[in-house]
Order: structure tokens, then C-alpha cells, then sequence
């Protein structure tokens, strides 16, 4: 073997906990030496391409060199090593998350009639309005009659929802499928932005960590198969926001300004009650970006536009049909006096003392809904204003069971006929006092990221602390709670071992 001077290229490779092996040049000796791994430099003003030349010139190790080279790199994978990166890897943990998410509509569906599944989830609103999409209606017949064109709901979902309908036939077995199927993708997708993000403001070990806890949350693995609505949708597009305005208040780039308006126009035309939280988040994030990378105006003023620019056809299609502002949908008036009525004052002489679906829909179809929804509003109205004490108490128990998911925690969990409704509870519990104790804790580590991290959950569910709750409301922000509750027991558990390196919040 000829000779080879000191200057012969080396061939670096990347290793298992951050270790650089070098490939050595080989000796005369046929028998193999030992040499101690260490890293070397190139001069820096030499380019990728002339080093790759100079090695080809200079000449690299043999390829029986490079094979026994490489069964040594080999040797230091071990069998665990290549676990832990798989387990950490986040498009494996995505995997696991859809997989968790289909077999549990696997296993429902064996359960339930297909006859039943074909047609029961998609009478509601949403799924009526999507069949009346596929039938070439327009955006109407929210009670499946003709009742004429509608402004309840934003229109995104049930445009989707109608494609399916096109394709796989309206209110069919596969549909429901197909619908499902969306829904897993879209709940599973958000392992992506809620990795990043904690991987950003806490490490890599609180990333992994939330990643695989919301693979195995309750509510994230019920909602897509319980809900055919935009609540997975809304879930996917609240953390994807969270994990862009991150992004953008360090980034001067105006087409990922662009592309954070575009979302915030596609977020509010999926769920409007997203949009409470836009003009904090956008003000953390140009604030910061001014002080971090100083951005131009010009980039968060062509946003926002984008943003009205988005949402201006359908507020122009609503003002032209029903004559009167409608920025998004039209049902506030509605979900006020759901919450707010007559049937919750067991002392009210002459009040509603039920609401049936039956009735409610044969009133709106006889008025119409402009006049329909101006009366639910005088009606919650005058409740709110006659009862004030009623109001504070029914606002109080709306509290507690959108953090809990009922409105008497320990006397549902003591009541409760079903083991899963306990682990529900729980989890809800655990996850909302994780949350707040999260909060205090990111504030106190002075993270810049506390804002943006406190601002979705203190502000978002107040639209539902006075007209109605449901755990699925509040189930966009739940990767965010995930996060939080884990973000608290990583930095308790490190605080007790005196210990900072396993949770290290970005500056």
C-alpha cells in the first residue's frame, strides 16, 4: 500500500450521543490498530467541494479499510441506542398516534350498527350543510329542510365534509370512514408542531415526552372518531399557530409572515373562537421580532391584511344574503340562550322548561333565522340582565366543567358506571392543574415564551365560560395543556435533583 501524507482527506460521520468518529487513514500493517475517536477541523476557507476533491485526488481509505471501519461505528449502535432514537424519532411517534387513533374506530365500529354509523354522526349541522354542498344547494339547509341559506357555521369544514359526501356518498358507511380517517390524520399530524415547540422553549426530553403523551390521551384518540366537526381540524390548526408565532417572532422573512397570515385566515374560517387569542399572539410576535431580528413593518402589516383580504368574501357573501354584519357565523345568539334560559331557574313561573330539537327546528324554519336568532338573543339577554346571581353560579359550574368535563367532578368520579369516564376525569383534572402549575412555572423562569404560552389557555375558553361547555370546545387547546403539564413535572423533578440539564427554556 503506498504511502499517504498527514494531509489525506478524512471522512467524518455522526454517532450516537453527539460523538464524531473519525475515519483514520489505515497503517502498512495488515492487522487492525486501535486509535482513540477524535474530531478534526478543515481550514476553514475551504469549501465542502474542495475538500471532497482533495480527497478524491489524495485518495480515501480502501473500501475493506471503510468496511472495517464501519463494523466498528456499527458495534457502537447497540441495540438499545437504536430504540431510544426510534422512540424519540417524531415521525414515528406521529405513526403511533395515527395507529392509536384508528384502532380505537376500529374497535368502536365493531360495536356499533354501520347503519347507525352511516347516518347518526352526521345529523347535526355541520353534516347537513355539507349535504346540501354536494347536492349543489349552496351553504344552506342547516335542519336538512329547505330552510334557505344559513350563516350558522364557519364554512371550511362542511366544504370539506361535502367533498367526502361527492366522492363516497352522502350519509354512507364509507363516509363516515373517509371522515374518521381525516379526522386521525389531522389529530395525529399535530404531534409535528407540539414537538417542535416544546422542543424550542424546554429540550428535546419534554418534547419527546408530550409527543408520546398526547399519542395516548383520551380525548385525543375519542374526538375523531366522535366527532365529525372541525374539532380535530381546530386542534391541529391552534398548535400549528402556537408553533408558528414562535417561529415568525424570529424571522424577518416576509413569506413566512405571509404564511402566518394565510393560517390565521384558514383558523378563523375553521373555528372563529380561535380568533380571540390573534391580536395577543400577533403583538408578542411583532414585538419580539422588532427587538430579535428587527422585521419591517411591511411583513406583519401584508398579514394582517392577508388575514381581512381571507376572510372578506364570506363576510361579503353573508352581508348580501341575510343584509346585516356577519364577520363569520351567525349563532352567538343561540349558544347564549342555550346556556342561559328559563330551564336553569327551577323557581321561573312561565319560562321554556324544555328545548327539544323538534321544536326549535319547526320555529326557526317558520321565521327564518335572521329573526330567529334576534329573538334568542332578547331572550338571553333579558335572562342575563333579570338574573345576574343565576347567571354568575351557571358561569361558575361552566368553569369547572370545561377543565374537568362536568360540572361535579368528584361526585361524577365516585358515580361514574364506566371506568373510561373515571380515566376521563382524571385525566382532565391532572391535565388542568398541570396547566396552571405549567404557567407559573414558565413565568418564573422568565421565558419570553410564557405570553404566548399563557394567552391560549386563560383567553380561549372564556367565549364558553357564558354560553355552554363541552370538553370537545376545549380540546383545541389540549396539546398546549400536555405540554404545560409536562413542562411543570420536568422542571419539579429536575429542581428537586438540583439539576437543570434535562430542561434547558430558550432565552
Amino acid at each position: 500500500m503506498p504511502h499517504r501524507r498527514r494531509g489525506t482527506a478524512l471522512l467524518m460521520m455522526d454517532v450516537v450521543e453527539d460523538k464524531s468518529v473519525e475515519l483514520l487513514r489505515r497503517p502498512r500493517q495488515s492487522i487492525p490498530v486501535v486509535v482513540k475517536p477524535r474530531v478534526a477541523f478543515y481550514p476553514p476557507q475551504q469549501s465542502t467541494t474542495n475538500r471532497f476533491l482533495q480527497g478524491v485526488v489524495r485518495g480515501f481509505p480502501s473500501q475493506a479499510d471503510l468496511r472495517q471501519n464501519l463494523k466498528a461505528l456499527h458495534s457502537i449502535m447497540t441495540r438499545p441506542s437504536r430504540i431510544v432514537i426510534l422512540l424519540t424519532s417524531v415521525w414515528f411517534i406521529a405513526a403511533a398516534a395515527l395507529g392509536a387513533r384508528l384502532a380505537f374506530a376500529w374497535d368502536q365500529q365493531r360495536k356499533i350498527p354501520h347503519q347507525v354509523l352511516a347516518t347518526v354522526p352526521f345529523d347535526q349541522e355541520a353534516g347537513n350543510t355539507a349535504f346540501a354542498l354536494s347536492q349543489g344547494k349552496g351553504f344552506s339547509n342547516l335542519f336538512r329542510q329547505n330552510t334557505g341559506p344559513t350563516a350558522w357555521l364557519p364554512p371550511l369544514y362542511p366544504s370539506l365534509l361535502s367533498i367526502i359526501f361527492r366522492i363516497f356518498g352522502a350519509f354512507t358507511f364509507h363516509s363516515f370512514l373517509a371522515a374518521v380517517l381525516v379526522n386521525a390524520l389531522f389529530s395525529a399530524a399535530v404531534t409535528f408542531p407540539l414537538f417542535s415547540f416544546a422542543q424550542r422553549i424546554a429540550g428535546r426530553h419534554v418534547a419527546v415526552a408530550s409527543a408520546w403523551l398526547w399519542v395516548f390521551l383520551p380525548a385525543g384518540m375519542i374526538m375523531p372518531f366522535e366527532w365529525i366537526w372541525d374539532t380535530s381540524l381546530s386542534v391541529l390548526l391552534a398548535t400549528t399557530l402556537l408553533w408558528l408565532t414562535l417561529r415568525v417572532a424570529q424571522s424577518p422573512k416576509l413569506w413566512l409572515w405571509l404564511t402566518y397570515g394565510a393560517l390565521w385566515g384558514v383558523t378563523v374560517l375553521t373555528n372563529p373562537s380561535l380568533g380571540i387569542v390573534l391580536p395577543f399572539l400577533l403583538f408578542w410576535a411583532v414585538r419580539r421580532a422588532r427587538t430579535q431580528v428587527t422585521v419591517s413593518w411591511r411583513a406583519p402589516a401584508f398579514a394582517c391584511a392577508l388575514i381581512i383580504f381571507s376572510c372578506l368574501p364570506w363576510t361579503v357573501r353573508n352581508y348580501a344574503t341575510f343584509h346585516r354584519v356577519i364577520p363569520i357565523r351567525s349563532s352567538l345568539p343561540f349558544e347564549l340562550w342555550i346556556g342561559n334560559n328559563d330551564i336553569f331557574d327551577e323557581h321561573a313561573i312561565g319560562g321554556v322548561r324544555r328545548i327539544t330539537r323538534f321544536e326549535e327546528t319547526r320555529h326557526y324554519s317558520q321565521v327564518g333565522e335572521n329573526a330567529y336568532l334576534a329573538e334568542k338573543s332578547r331572550l338571553a339577554n333579558s335572562f342575563i340582565q333579570q338574573k345576574p346571581s343565576l347567571f354568575l353560579r351557571l358561569t361558575a359550574r361552566r368553569i369547572v366543567a370545561t377543565w374537568t368535563g362536568t360540572e361535579h367532578p368528584f361526585v361524577g368520579f365516585l358515580h361514574a358506571d364506566s371506568l373510561l369516564v373515571r380515566i376521563i376525569i382524571v385525566c382532565n383534572l391532572v391535565l388542568s392543574l398541570g396547566m396552571f402549575l405549567g404557567i407559573v412555572l414558565l413565568a418564573r423562569s422568565k421565558s419570553p415564551f410564557a405570553f404566548p404560552m399563557a394567552v391560549f389557555p386563560l383567553l380561549y375558553p372564556l367565549i364558553y365560560y357564558v354560553t355552554h361547555t363541552s370538553l370537545r370546545y376545549r380540546h383545541p387547546i389540549d396539546p398546549l395543556l400536555v405540554f404545560l403539564m409536562v413542562f411543570a413535572l420536568a422542571a419539579l423533578f429536575f429542581r428537586c435533583h438540583g439539576s437543570v440539564s434535562g430542561i434547558s427554556p430558550a432565552s
